[in-house]
């Protein structure tokens, strides 16, 4: 009998043996199986660290208490007056990344393209939102394969700075420094008023006329403020060209000229990567005292993990533009889940894209927002040295 009753034990270990190396071996199979998933998904699909950092932004004050209640329950004794954000909701974002408070979460999964729109407003200028915010298009690929070009217009006087253009000597000066770099990773966007016959944003492409000439502009209103300033106008287009590559590897392409000039010369401090938007004349231009202006935007890398030092440059010169020209800025865009979202702005803490007008504006207007950037950047520049220059004399003393 008693032999009967240990082997009836022996078997019902052995099953429950049998049934915890299943369980074991499922658990094992569902986790490789989920794993392959979700790499096996495209880019825009996955679970990325972005998304645990939307979904951590949502951890306020209230939800924090919450959850620690959950842990601690003498926390949720105390009465508080406060809508909570449940755990099921909580879950449901960190899980699929989608926000219920912003509808293009949820679209931008189902409709085609509709995430490339994705950004977020850090500082709005007038009359910007989520609807017009700057759009970084690509010529089509037989435009870039054959470099075919449209015949030019409305040249004469494409050359002439406007008369605004200071031309006293400034009081301060960085004398042989060149301590701004300008360059341009999609240098043949172009604006349709001087391509004859051209109508598609999309095709406002050039190998001259294009927004290389804003850099002379800079250039020379920058240094005549004392700022001596440095363009680089490789042709970023022409060597994808040659290379083979695609229109998407321009940042790669501009990334590689920009370390070579940081280290040729260490006086570099700040980076303006140039653009025109492909918007069009209503949402790019503004009339400022009877004169008509280009708009400028500031874009900022948010898969650069420092990011925020340099939208802390964009925001300091979009405070500016404010107070001396009201409505040019259309504010500063961070940038994290479409495009290349870091914009080689991990090589500098002082390294900003800026989005000079769209596909409608022209010279005139352009050169004009070229100065005024310039005056506002010139006032931020030697206000930043004397403070450098006087911690020095500090450090000095000392």
């Amino acid at each position: 009998m008693k032999s009967k009753i240990s082997g009836t034990f022996i078997l019902i270990q052995g099953t429950s043996l049998l049934k915890l190396v299943a369980t074991i071996l499922l658990f094992m199979l569902f986790i490789f199986s989920i794993s392959g998933i979700l790499t096996s998904l495209k880019p825009q699909y996955r679970l990325s660290s972005a998304s645990v950092n939307h979904v951590s932004m949502n951890v306020n004050g209230d939800l924090l208490y919450q959850l620690m209640g959950w842990e601690n329950h003498h926390f949720l004794t105390v009465k508080r007056d406060v809508n909570v954000p449940t755990l099921t909701n909580v879950v449901f974002k960190l899980s699929s990344n989608i926000n219920l408070d912003d509808p293009r979460s949820l679209l931008g999964r189902e409709l085609p393209g509709f995430y490339q729109f994705d950004g977020k407003i850090l500082v709005a200028g007038e009359g910007t939102n989520y609807t017009n915010m700057p759009i970084e298009s690509s010529p089509p690929n037989e435009i870039m394969k054959a470099e075919q070009e449209a015949a030019l217009q409305n040249l004469e006087g494409i050359d002439k700075s406007p008369d605004e253009n200071p031309s006293s000597t400034p009081g301060q000066t960085t004398g042989d420094r060149k301590v701004v770099y300008v360059y341009f990773s999609h240098n043949r966007e172009s604006f349709l008023p001087y391509l004859k016959g051209v109508t598609d944003p999309n095709l406002a492409n050039h190998s001259q006329i294009n927004v290389t000439k804003i850099g002379d502009q800079l250039k020379s209103s920058l240094e005549d403020r004392g700022i001596g300033t440095f363009v680089d106008k490789t042709d970023i287009q022409g060597n994808l060209n040659k290379k083979g590559l695609k229109y998407t590897k321009s940042y790669q392409e501009s990334r590689a000229v920009v370390q070579a000039a940081m280290a040729s010369n260490r006086d570099l401090t700040y980076f303006f990567d140039i653009h025109r938007d492909s918007r069009r004349k209503k949402d790019t231009t503004i009339s400022i005292n009877g004169q008509s202006y280009a708009r400028l935007a500031f874009v900022i890398g948010g898969k650069n993990p420092n990011y925020e030092k340099n939208a802390k440059l964009a925001s300091k010169l979009h405070d500016l533009l404010q107070k001396k020209y009201k409505g040019l800025s259309r504010g500063v865009i961070v940038k994290s889940n479409n495009g290349n979202a870091v914009y080689n702005q991990n090589l500098s803490e002082n390294a900003i894209l800026i989005e000079f007008g769209g596909v409608d504006n022209t010279f005139d207007e352009l050169n004009r927002s070229a100065d005024a950037l310039a005056d506002v950047f010139s006032e931020y520049f030697w206000q930043a040295e004397n403070v450098n220059q006087n911690v020095e004399q500090s450090t000095d003393k000392q």
